[in-house]
């Protein structure tokens, strides 16, 4: 039985890779879904499925953010684990669908919940923007605030997993360096950029267009941009990359983990010589994932 994956908007489900990626379940905000019926509509989720990861974006608005954790308070549920993921709309998305790929593989809820934050490190998200004016979520130089109100000029940035921030013309994002495809939703602006300069120097191996985000406009600061993502497809390449990593014992709820810290009760990782009592390793290879060109 597959670990459900819910989302909070029908933005985050990207179409599929396979006919074999479940899709997500849809957690209403609180203005359009009374409690009691978000309450049963988790408890079916747990029924069918034992397990409810919940991903969200950082930026959610507070009282949809509340609601999951009154939810969860309410059901007195350990098997709820909320994710809160702090990558742009549409990396958002791409990871989202990772963990559903994922779920559906030979991992425990705990390790598919901690392997949110292992992928989110190989998703290069980043816009094209016409401004960086009103930019705050990545860190931006006065000179480029100035060169900002130029008309023409365009601006490359990328926000996960190392900001970077390059005026067209004047230099190239570091992409991956590893095997990707891409995918992009466009906004008001009209360029080609993202497909003829972009792609070929990131050397994707598949380019696919999306419908933007409608929180993609106030997450980059303007709405004349094309918001872009590359990102790891195959489901194979996706398992080996989560079975090479170590597995541990939540020393606080009890749940398998990898990484340093635990998904579903967010606890860090309690070094060996700290734990009370001795934990349960299960480890299925130790060696890091390369990945071709």
């Amino acid at each position: 039985m597959p670990t459900a994956i819910a989302v909070t908007s029908p933005d985050l489900v990207l179409p599929p890779t396979d006919q074999q990626t479940p899709s997500a379940a849809l957690l209403q905000p609180p203005d359009t879904q009374p409690l009691d019926a978000a309450l049963a509509d988790m408890q079916v989720l747990l029924e069918q499925h034992g397990y409810v990861i919940v991903l969200y974006p950082a930026n959610i608005p507070v009282a949809h953010e509340r609601r999951l954790h009154t939810i969860r308070s309410v059901m007195e549920s350990d098997r709820i684990a909320l994710l809160k993921l702090d990558l742009p709309p549409l990396g958002v998305a791409v990871l989202v669908r990772q963990i559903r790929q994922l779920s559906i593989c030979d991992f425990s809820a705990g390790v598919v919940a901690s392997a949110a934050r292992l992928l989110s490190h190989y998703v290069y998200a980043g816009a094209l923007l016409s401004s960086v004016a009103r930019l705050d979520r990545v860190p931006v130089s006065l000179k480029a605030h100035a060169k900002s109100w130029v008309p023409g000029s365009q601006f490359a940035v990328l926000a996960n997993p190392d900001p970077q921030l390059v005026k067209i013309g004047t230099g190239e994002l570091a992409g991956p360096e590893f095997a990707t495809q891409l995918i992009f939703a466009k906004g008001q602006l009209q360029s080609e950029w993202v497909t003829a300069s972009l792609a070929p120097a990131w050397r994707v191996q598949k380019i696919q267009e999306s419908a933007l985000p409608k929180d993609s406009p106030g997450w980059w600061g303007t709405s004349r941009m094309i918001e872009f993502a590359a990102y790891l497809p195959d489901i194979s390449v996706l398992y080996q990359l989560v079975s090479s990593v170590r597995r541990e014992m939540c020393s606080w709820c009890g749940f398998e983990l990898i990484g340093d810290r635990c998904g579903f009760c967010l606890a860090p990782l309690v070094p060996p010589e700290n734990q009370t009592r001795p934990g349960r390793v299960l480890s299925i290879g130790t060696q890091s994932v390369r990945h071709g060109p």
